[in-house]
């Protein structure tokens, strides 16, 4: 199944047509206002660096931006247009992120972001990529020395049984383990995780659309 982000021109029509929001998957204040309680809630402060991956239009960038001191949000995703609408049309003073903080990287490579990096959230992001990109992310982030704390979503099934259909998701939302949305096994979350250098737990709380959360922690 080809994911419909991949189509030629998907994000600059849609930044054309003033659908920067849409592109992320709507929700946009509750989402946003979501990632930022558990972030603060797991100990983000405004001295810390945060790297937003797969960011998109700044759901939570506009937010973090204005809690973090200047200068300490940074931002991937596979469009640096898309990031750019953001800053641009949701930020009510852009001059607090510098352009040079939101960078291109749809392979989850992490150019470019300094070794400051404290804190790391993928949120909403791994569900819609084929199950290789978790580990691959987990990996390249270990590169950072100062990194104490990864924050990711999945969806999650309950058994192998279950997994091997369609699983309705608590909020609704069906999820499918050859195509997008995607989910996974707890068991397997904690196994790529442990392998990738990362001790990853649940955070229990209920998220929008019925993600599961992870916390991890390096193991070393």
């Amino acid at each position: 199944m080809i994911n419909p982000y991949d189509a030629q021109d998907f994000h600059a029509k849609a930044i054309s047509e003033g659908r920067h929001r849409a592109i992320v998957g709507g929700r946009w204040d509750e989402t946003g206002r979501a990632q930022m309680t558990l972030l603060r809630d797991h100990g983000l402060k405004p001295h810390h660096h945060l790297l937003d991956i797969g960011a998109g239009a700044l759901r939570l960038g506009c937010k973090a931006v204005l809690w973090l001191d200047p200068g300490h949000y940074h931002a991937t995703d596979a469009s640096r247009a898309l990031l750019l609408a953001g800053r641009a049309m949701e930020l009510d003073d852009p001059g607090r992120l510098p352009e040079s903080h939101l960078i291109e990287d749809a392979e989850f490579a992490f150019p470019g972001l300094p070794n400051t990096i404290t804190h790391a959230i993928a949120f909403a992001v791994f569900p819609h990529l084929p199950p290789g990109f978790l580990p691959r992310a987990l990996t390249n982030l270990r590169r950072f020395p100062a990194l104490e704390t990864v924050f990711f979503t999945v969806f999650l099934a309950p058994d192998a049984e279950a997994a091997a259909g369609p699983v309705r998701q608590p909020d609704g939302v069906v999820t499918h383990a050859l195509r997008p949305p995607y989910h996974v096994l707890p068991h397997d979350v904690a196994q790529i995780a442990h392998a990738c250098g990362w001790q990853a737990l649940r955070d229990h709380r209920m998220l929008p659309r019925g993600q599961a959360l992870y916390v991890a922690k390096p193991l070393d």
